[in-house]
């Protein structure tokens, strides 16, 4: 199937080619039909599949270019997934040679400018959900001819800290307005609540269809260490592989810190996110990482949330994540786009029964490895 099929506009089309995007994915060619239909719709799909462009594509090539005026807007839970999905609004509008207008609209931003930049009339806006909640409530944000509203990442927004500002949102929609929800995981938790925003809506859950929750590109392995050691068996494993791009995922903050000191007096080229950096700290580290001026980015899941960072070839988890899902986002942060990716975990022999959860609940498999003579050889 290509985009062609899909009934997506010719100049979106074109403007895909210059990013040497020429194939839709699978979400991608799943969501098209019902999003035309006007259909709600909730879609779950691995990381790095796509799901961005399968709203885009569809919503973007329904947008009445010739209307100056709000037709969609898309929520997401954090300002670094804003501005990627903002970044990709634009790329695709200046590809186009559109003079079409997205807009971002998140809660650390300054909202005097941001009301200023609304009279730019945006097609599409980009926002965190208490500062479109905000803005909606002071009548700058004018949402009545919003025919779609995208909730990207809804697991999270579907959480109890976002939920009363995206009911308000709805409450404020037109009641025809479209609803789709996009997520890499969701629960049946989370598509209960949808429910109170959504009607009658179309589920795509291809984790399910597929049974493949996690790309097969890549190769996922184990290591035992004592607990007390699992620091310096990082150190290990990272001299051991030595890939180009590592992230490294950490639970706790104590942890982080103990890891970056322990690398950087070993001289390995590494930044940390925690939850708590400051922001300009935290847009410097990704980027260097995504530039290759870094080898090595420490993350804490909840600093990691929302950013998309391409060609990382490996993800070492220093401690198992508290939910398995997390465990699906942090193995699929590698491998993407057809790339090879290797996942390894640090475990103690407490955490085997841990490892044959994911096994089974993933549909892949985690093959026990250890460290000799410098190197990650077989059991």
């Amino acid at each position: 199937m290509t985009f062609k099929d899909l009934l997506i506009k010719p100049e979106l089309i074109d403007a895909l080619q210059v990013q040497n995007i020429t194939q839709p994915t699978q979400i991608q060619c799943k969501a098209a039909k019902p999003v035309f239909d006007g259909r709600d719709m909730i879609a779950c799909s691995s990381t790095g599949s796509g799901k961005t462009l399968a709203y885009l594509l569809p919503v973007l090539s329904s947008v009445d270019f010739a209307e100056n005026t709000l037709q969609a807007l898309v929520l997401v839970p954090t300002q670094e997934l804003a501005s990627q999905v903002n970044k990709q609004i634009q790329l695709l509008f200046d590809n186009m040679h559109s003079d079409a207008h997205t807009l971002m609209l998140i809660g650390d931003g300054n909202i005097t400018r941001q009301i200023e930049s609304l009279k730019i009339k945006p097609v599409i806006a980009v926002a965190t959900p208490s500062r479109a909640a905000q803005l909606i409530r002071m009548k700058k944000l004018k949402v009545h001819n919003v025919k779609t509203l995208i909730l990207d990442e809804a697991d999270k927004l579907m959480d109890k800290t976002y939920l009363e500002s995206i009911i308000f949102i709805r409450k404020s929609l037109m009641k025809r307005t479209q609803v789709l929800l996009f997520s890499a995981s969701i629960s049946n938790k989370t598509i209960k609540q949808a429910n109170t925003i959504t009607y009658n809506p179309v589920i795509y859950e291809l984790s399910k269809e597929n049974k493949e929750l996690i790309p097969k590109t890549i190769k996922h392995i184990f290591i035992i260490s004592d607990r007390r050691e699992r620091i310096e068996t990082l150190r290990k494993i990272a001299k051991a592989v030595n890939s180009d791009k590592t992230m490294i995922f950490i639970n706790t903050k104590y942890d982080l810190e103990e890891s970056l000191q322990k690398l950087q007096y070993h001289n390995y080229n590494v930044a940390a996110l925690a939850g708590n950096i400051d922001k300009q700290s935290k847009k410097k580290a990704v980027e260097d990482f995504q530039n290759g001026r870094l080898q090595y980015l420490l993350a804490t899941d909840v600093a990691a949330r929302g950013l998309q960072i391409d060609h990382v070839s490996t993800v070492i988890n220093v401690n198992l994540p508290e939910e398995p899902t997390e465990y699906l986002h942090r193995a699929g942060r590698c491998g993407r786009n057809n790339e090879q990716g290797l996942c390894i975990s640090i475990i103690t022999e407490n955490e085997l029964n841990k490892i044959k959860k994911y096994q089974k609940a993933f549909n892949i498999n985690i093959v026990q490895k250890r460290l000799y003579n410098g190197k990650i050889v077989s059991k």
